[in-house]
């Protein structure tokens, strides 16, 4: 699995940021944005998750730095429903507009 550099150095701050995702593999028709949801819910994250035309999952999420990275971790672990084959990642400054994490 391969990520995009994080941006976010060991001193980043509490305040909130945004990351998107985008995870190929057989991750759609097998509960992956389900998975997403959930996990990112437990981390209090504010988000989607959304199938793209092209097979991959589109995942943006808003908080913490830390929530943000295990995020990330969790869709590069290996333990996602379905095949994770690559995660391509950015973190930038949050936008707002998000509540709670859905799935589309």
């Amino acid at each position: 699995m391969v990520s995009g550099a994080s941006g976010l150095g060991d001193d980043a701050s509490a305040a909130s940021v945004r990351l998107t995702a985008w995870v190929e593999g057989r991750v759609q028709g097998v509960g992956f944005r389900w998975w997403v949801r959930s996990r990112a819910l437990e981390l209090g994250l504010r988000g989607v998750a959304e199938n793209l035309d092209d097979g991959r999952v589109k995942v943006v999420a808003e908080g913490t730095p830390d929530s943000c990275r295990q995020l990330l971790g969790l869709l590069e672990s290996g333990g996602t429903p379905g095949r994770v084959r690559r995660v391509s990642s950015r973190f930038a400054a949050a936008v707002g507009g998000l509540s709670g994490f859905a799935e589309r």
